[in-house]
């Protein structure tokens, strides 16, 4: 059974396919009923330890108009509080026979270990500060949706760096469809040698008017356990996306939730360059998209151990295979070197 556990699975060609399958898909979203009988008789589960709202109420939705079974399960209610693991987790859910697992938590590496744990097809829907490889699928939806592409586009990903999961998925899928990405913010938020990942860093935003494409990050309160800048007025003074700075030929992302008047002032949330609806509404028919391929039988999403060529093992877009030809977690890393750096450093399973 394959899965999507990280953006680095997929290579352009893979990515191409899948967001042109969502654009096919967009078009059951303007029937009048809104469903396709293409998963009839799956199960799909969508495990989440986190909050969450657009994620899980659009996978849910995806999975529903592809007329699939679903289960949504939250850890709050659960016997999670009553000191379950994550493993025990996965082990009674999975007795139930789900075809797909959505799952979502704040444990860097969570995916990678279901993966091993159980017999279906896992998608990461965020783990930790790691990854969420739908989020830059659905982001490059919509990029290719309103420009038609992004080959030699210019994107700025400004903000808390350091603790987004959607940045270093991104990173890789922008430049994975021929754009180049600058990454930009205080230096307390910027991940030492991300470098690595191929993108140019900056620590302030005199040079935002070269960007065609502004990715605005909210501040990750809820990772943060110590002050990475002296103060919000400060930050937003310094790195705020405001109507100032925001150029009139510039399109303005954000994965959402919006802090206004921090990370963006009200006049560019509400701005027509800025691209937040459609981001939500590319979430549906993306993740139809992956669930389709994971669950159709068609098997052209890559598995664990599955590198697109040119990625080698053990490299800032590579790992070691693990036992029985599942990739090592990337949560397990003792915090040493680019890994530890750049996509380690959340909580561990």
């Amino acid at each position: 059974m394959n899965h999507l556990l990280s953006i680095e699975d997929l290579d352009r060609a893979a990515i191409e396919r899948i967001v042109t399958r969502a654009a096919r898909f967009a078009e059951v979203s303007d029937r009048e009923i809104k469903k396709v009988p293409a998963l009839r008789g799956r199960m799909v589960l969508n495990l989440f330890y986190e909050a969450s709202t657009r994620t899980r109420s659009s996978f849910e939705l995806a999975a529903k108009r592809l007329s699939a079974d679903v289960v949504n399960f939250a850890a709050g209610g659960s016997s999670v509080e009553k000191g379950e693991s994550l493993k025990d987790t996965v082990l009674t859910l999975s007795a139930h026979k789900p075809d797909a697992i959505v799952l979502r938590t704040p444990w860097v590496g969570a995916a990678e270990l279901v993966s091993r744990w159980s017999g279906a097809a896992i998608v990461n829907a965020g783990d930790g500060k790691h990854e969420h490889p739908t989020q830059a699928l659905l982001d490059v939806y919509t990029l290719r949706e309103r420009l038609g592409g992004i080959d030699e586009a210019s994107i700025w990903i400004v903000g808390d760096v350091a603790h987004s999961r959607v940045a270093r998925s991104n990173i890789i899928a922008f430049q994975r469809m021929g754009a180049r990405v600058t990454v930009a913010g205080p230096p307390t938020l910027i991940p030492r040698e991300i470098e690595a990942l191929g993108c140019e860093v900056r620590y302030d935003l005199a040079e935002l008017g070269s960007a065609d494409i502004v990715y605005a990050l909210r501040m990750q309160h809820e990772r943060m356990n110590e002050t990475w800048v002296p103060s919000l007025r400060e930050y937003a003074s310094r790195y705020q996306i405001n109507a100032r700075r925001l150029g009139p030929r510039q399109v303005l992302m954000h994965p959402g939730p919006v802090n206004r008047g921090v990370e963006l002032s009200g006049e560019v949330v509400d701005s027509p360059q800025t691209l937040i609806t459609e981001q939500v509404q590319a979430g549906v028919v993306v993740r139809m998209a992956v669930l389709y391929e994971l669950l159709s039988g068609s098997g052209m999403l890559a598995g664990p151990g599955t590198r697109p060529q040119g990625a080698s093992p053990g490299s800032a877009q590579g790992t070691s295979p693990g036992p029985a030809g599942a990739r090592a977690p990337k949560s397990l890393p003792d915090g040493s070197g680019i890994a530890g750096a750049v996509i380690g450093g959340g909580r561990s399973v």
